[in-house]
């Protein structure tokens, strides 16, 4: 994959505690964002911008569509904690998202969606991605934390509905700009987290969360469960009530929303494998 060099740029309103590196085009910020901190030693707050992705993924490997229009950016952050703490600020970005998006659309919702998406008016209009690295003795190295925001364009066949900005009306349909409006935001809440914890950020997280108290279907790899959202656990995860009663605790899966007839999964959901 060709690595153009990165271009002279600014944007103003960023932080001044990011230091922006801006591509035209790379395969993937968060590839870019790794090899910057691994290979260059890049300092905490080195934020890689890209105008498009040839190669720009989600979770579990999943491809994200990246045309020209949208926000593709990630950023090297070196928080002095274990990469299971540095793991919380996917959440603080989620709701930095929320914040930041919800102002923008004069009519439409924003929530968060369990574990790091953004939705407006429950299609999906954000992602986030977040790797990491250890060091010789275990702990964190470096955390990227990428995003990637549907400004102008959606993809149609997504498995979850999507969105973009411009097509709920958004009041800003430029990348520059709302990239800018997310760090401001982000700037915020991860000043909360480092002084005052995960507590706070998942107070805020709840607060603009999809789905609490209500009907959910996950997704595992190896088998689909049905219950309600009944909380966000202390550590991040979901804890779902079973139609039994009993309460599983779910650390990583898919979330769908049984009311979206579009977003069901196939098949019947199961409790056992």
């Amino acid at each position: 994959m060709t690595r153009q060099a990165p271009q002279a740029s600014t944007l103003p309103g960023l932080p001044p505690e990011y230091r922006l590196v801006a591509y035209d085009c790379l395969g993937s910020t968060n590839e870019e964002a790794k090899r910057l901190a691994r290979d260059e030693g890049a300092e905490h707050g080195t934020l890689v911008w890209a105008g498009r992705q040839e190669a720009g993924r989600g979770r579990r490997g999943r491809p994200w569509s990246s045309p020209e229009g949208n926000v593709y950016a990630s950023i090297i952050l070196r928080p002095k904690c274990s990469t299971a703490t540095a793991a919380q600020l996917s959440f603080a970005a989620a709701g930095a998202l929320a914040d930041a998006l919800q102002p923008l659309l004069p009519e439409a919702v924003c929530c968060c969606k369990w574990p790091n998406d953004v939705l407006i008016d429950d299609r999906k209009v954000a992602g986030i991605l977040l790797e990491s690295e250890t060091d010789g003795s275990g702990g964190l190295e470096w955390l990227v934390l990428g995003i990637g925001i549907n400004v102008q364009h959606y993809p149609a066949d997504a498995e979850f509905p999507a969105t973009s900005l411009c097509n709920e009306g958004s009041r800003i349909n430029q990348p520059g700009p709302v990239l800018v409006r997310f760090f401001q935001a982000f700037s915020t809440w991860y000043d909360v987290w480092l002084k005052e914890g995960f507590d706070r950020i998942r107070e805020g997280w709840l607060q603009t969360a999809r789905g609490i108290g209500g009907p959910v279907t996950v997704r595992l790899e190896k088998r689909t469960l049905a219950g309600s959202f009944a909380d966000l656990d202390g550590d991040g995860a979901l804890l779902l009530e079973l139609p039994s009663g009993e309460r599983m605790r779910i650390t990583a899966g898919d979330v769908f929303f049984p009311e979206l007839a579009s977003s069901s999964l196939p098949g019947t959901p199961s409790q056992t494998d």
